[in-house]
C-alpha cells in the first residue's frame, strides 16, 4: 500500500469520525425528545391544548396547565437579555477599544471569572442581598414615581418578576460580554486604521467600522445568552416568588418552567403530576429551540443584509 493510499484510507476514517460525532448530538436530541413525549403522554391526552393556554394548576384535584410558567420564562427571559445586551457590548467595547491595556486585561479577567460562579451563589446573593434592597429601595420608588403604568403596581414584596430579571441580567452579562469581546478583537486593525485616517472620531471609529464588522457575531453571544436566561433553574426559583400567576406588573412574584420542575418533580406522587412536569419539560425545550430558530433567522437575514451593502 503506498503513502498515497494510506492517506486516501486517513481521510475517510477521519471524515467517518467526525461524521458520527456529529451525529451522535442530533440521535441524543432525538432520544431526549421521544422520551419526554412518551412520558408526557398521560398529560397530552386529558388536556391537549389546554395545558398551554390554561393557567390551573392544582396537584390535588389533578389539574394542570402551564401558561403561568411558560409566562413567567419568556418575559423575565426578554426582559434580561434587553437589560443585558448594551451593558455587554458597552463593556466589551471598553475593554478592547478605550481601555488601558492593564485595565482592560483586569476587567476582562473579572468579567470572565463572574462567569464561573455557580448560579446557586448568584440565587444566595439575591436573596439575602439584592430582594431586601429591591424591596426597601428600588420598588418603593418605582410604586412612588412610575406606579400609575400597570408595570409597576402593587405592594413591594422583593421576591418578583423583577428580582428574576435582574439575576438573570447579572448572570448572562459576563457570557455576551466575554464573546462579543472576543468578537471585537477579530476585527482587522486596518480597518480602524483606515476610518482613524480619514478623520473619523474613536466613536466614529467604533460605530461605522467596529460594530459594523462584529455585528453577526454579537447577535451570537445574545442568542447564547438569550439560551442560558430562559434555562437558569437555581437562582430564578430562590428569587421570583414561585406563584403561578401572569400580571403585568413587574413587582408581583412569577414562576417559570425550570422552576416549578425543581420544586415539584420530587414531590410528584401521581403519574398524573409526573407527566404534567415531563410537558412543562417539554414545552421549555421546544420554546428553546423555536428562539434559537428565530434567532438564527434574524442572525442569518442581518449578515446577509450586511454582506449586500458591503457589496
Amino acid at each position: 500500500m503506498n503513502t498515497t493510499t494510506t492517506k486516501k484510507y486517513g481521510d475517510r476514517i477521519y471524515r467517518a469520525i467526525t461524521l458520527i460525532f456529529a451525529l451522535s448530538i442530533l440521535v441524543i436530541l432525538l432520544i431526549m425528545t421521544a422520551e419526554m413525549v412518551s412520558e408526557s403522554l398521560p398529560s397530552l391526552r386529558k388536556f391537549g391544548w389546554g395545558f398551554v393556554t390554561g393557567s390551573d394548576w392544582d396537584a390535588v384535584q389533578g389539574s394542570f396547565a402551564s401558561l403561568p410558567y411558560l409566562y413567567g420564562s419568556v418575559v423575565s427571559s426578554i426582559l434580561a437579555i434587553l437589560l443585558a445586551t448594551p451593558l455587554s457590548v458597552g463593556t466589551a467595547l471598553f475593554i478592547t477599544e478605550l481601555a488601558p491595556h492593564r485595565v482592560g486585561a483586569v476587567t476582562a479577567s473579572l468579567v470572565e471569572l463572574l462567569a464561573a460562579i455557580p448560579s446557586v451563589i448568584y440565587g444566595l446573593w439575591g436573596i439575602l442581598v439584592m430582594t431586601p434592597w429591591l424591596q426597601s429601595t428600588v420598588e418603593p420608588f418605582l410604586i412612588k414615581r412610575l406606579g400609575f403604568l400597570p408595570f409597576f403596581k402593587g405592594a413591594p414584596y422583593g421576591v418578583s418578576m423583577l428580582a428574576a430579571v435582574f439575576i438573570l441580567m447579572i448572570m448572562i452579562v459576563p457570557i455576551i460580554t466575554s464573546i462579543t469581546k472576543e468578537v471585537l478583537m477579530a476585527v482587522p486593525s486596518s480597518q480602524k486604521e483606515a476610518a482613524i485616517a480619514l478623520g473619523a472620531t474613536r466613536w466614529e471609529m467604533i460605530r461605522m467600522s467596529v460594530l459594523p464588522y462584529g455585528r453577526s457575531g454579537i447577535l451570537g453571544a445574545v442568542i447564547l445568552g438569550l439560551g442560558r436566561a430562559i434555562g437558569e433553574t437555581m437562582a430564578v426559583t430562590m428569587v421570583i416568588g414561585n406563584t403561578p400567576q401572569i400580571s403585568l406588573s413587574l413587582l408581583s412574584p412569577a414562576y417559570t418552567m425550570p422552576s416549578v420542575i425543581a420544586n415539584e418533580f420530587a414531590e410528584a406522587t401521581t403519574k398524573l403530576h409526573s407527566a404534567a412536569l415531563m410537558e412543562i419539560g417539554l414545552i421549555l425545550l421546544v420554546v428553546t429551540l423555536f428562539i434559537n430558530f428565530l434567532a438564527r433567522m434574524l442572525l442569518w437575514s442581518v449578515t446577509r443584509k450586511w454582506k449586500g451593502d458591503v457589496a
